[in-house]
């Protein structure tokens, strides 16, 4: 079988040629020269990742061999459809992608040994509070579409929410190992105050700071993120009980009493009703509408109708919000199920990860980290396809946003890092292929 980095580097390949195809397809669409720029692209997209490649190869020799590949397919493919939409929005993509690059090597550097993060988890936590409350600090907060989700700080701009995760996420997995043989003490779950509690403060903590900042799809990745944390460490049915039990609660109460929530809550019933269809129902009618043109094989790059020959916007936020609408229309929903099944294999690899870890530490955190990636997939993408009401989050890798990219890509490096130790052992202990 071929080495574990040599697949890697194979796999790679497959991306690049799908930027350069990519990027034919836009211009020629638009009746542009398409000899040498679109090879410049592939080219650049390929000298990234290998660069990347390398530097796994050295500090990472056994780490998985897919999940960096997943991720080059995944931001080719939204390099390619925000090209489409706005050429400098894809610049500006283009160059966060090789920023979080940087960061993902910067991460992997500086963490040499993961289990560090356990002895700063309450650092970490509030870390990740004092994120979630900045947007809503006078001067430096800033509200986008009635939610608070951004900070400026002169030139920069960030969502704090996509860094917060990933401590939130770390907190969880640190306290859940401590505490878990507590957590499931007797034949009849026990909850002690004094081993929970600490728990329900810091996840009760960042439900209200994300209802107050009107963030409503990060709770809900919180949200199913500890969910999923509780259920791995325990193996309780109960907890996930009471979960779904506090969260319908919780949501009926918001959704009667916060007019934002209410709003998101009667657009996503009835997104047609004449009371709303040309005002807070038009983003999701138009995404249906535009899902619904592309059929089965999509109508091709380029040629999805954004904007209004006059003035005016078809698609609201094709970039961000609805940029998978944008791909069902112009791949048809083969190309959409086929976006999907990469996000599927990259939350199997992730699994894999947390299944051979051995330690009780990694083996929370990979599945912590893998299950909040995988939920923002399904709260962007059930939203956008009215499955739940829709929310302001980003598709990893694919919309348009630096602070997703670097979050993401320090997420990439964490599964890296636990992949790479668990992998080693497994090797050691086994003297096999994993």
């Amino acid at each position: 079988m071929m080495p574990a980095r040599w697949r890697e580097l194979v796999a790679l390949l497959p991306a690049s040629l799908l930027v350069t195809a990519g990027f034919t397809a836009v211009l020629i669409s638009r009746a542009t020269d398409v000899e040498t720029v679109t090879v410049g692209y592939g080219v650049f997209f390929l000298a990234c990742c290998v660069f990347a490649h390398l530097f796994i190869r050295a500090r990472l020799p056994d780490a998985d061999p897919y999940l960096f590949p997943l991720t080059a397919v995944l931001a080719a493919v939204g390099m390619v459809v925000i090209y489409r939409i706005d050429e400098e929005f894809a610049r500006e993509q283009a160059q966060w992608f090789v920023v979080g690059l940087l960061l993902f090597c910067a991460t992997i550097v500086f963490l040499r040994d993961y289990r560090v993060l356990e002895r700063y988890r309450y650092t970490i936590a509030a870390a990740g509070l004092a994120l979630l409350v900045m947007p809503r600090l006078p001067v430096i907060g800033q509200q986008v579409n009635g939610a608070y989700l951004a900070v400026k700080i002169g030139p920069i701009q960030f969502q704090p929410a996509e860094f917060a995760k990933l401590g939130i996420i770390i907190f969880l997995a640190s306290y859940l190992n401590d505490t878990r043989a507590v957590l499931v003490r007797g034949r009849l779950t026990q909850l002690s105050l004094k081993h929970f509690g600490p728990l329900l403060v810091v996840w009760g903590a960042a439900m209200v700071m994300l209802v107050v900042i009107r963030d409503l799809g990060s709770s809900l990745m919180f949200f199913g993120g500890f969910l999923a944390l509780l259920y791995v460490a325990t193996a309780r049915v109960s907890f996930v009980a009471i979960g779904l039990a506090m969260f319908l609660g919780g949501a009926t109460f918001f959704a009667n009493n916060v007019s934002h929530v209410g709003e998101r809550v009667s657009i996503w019933l009835d997104p047609f009703a004449p009371s709303v269809v040309d005002k807070a129902g038009y983003q999701i009618a138009q995404s249906l509408f535009a899902q619904a043109d592309g059929g089965l094989f999509g109508r091709g790059f380029g040629q999805a109708l954004l904007e209004l020959p006059g003035a005016g916007t078809i698609l609201p936020a094709p970039h961000t919000d609805l940029i998978y609408a944008v791909i069902a229309n112009e791949l048809g929903l083969f190309g959409a199920a086929a976006l999907i099944l990469v996000y599927l294999l990259f939350a199997a690899r992730g699994l894999k990860i947390a299944l051979i870890s051995g330690e009780g530490f990694s083996k929370l955190l990979a599945a912590g980290l893998t299950a909040v990636f995988a939920l923002q997939v399904f709260v962007i993408v059930g939203g956008v396809t009215r499955v739940i009401p829709l929310t302001g989050v980003t598709l990893p890798f694919v919309s348009y946003g630096g602070s997703s990219i670097l979050a993401n890509l320090v997420l990439l490096a964490l599964l890296l890092t636990l992949s790479n130790e668990a992998r080693r052992e497994r090797w050691i202990g086994h003297g096999g292929v994993v």
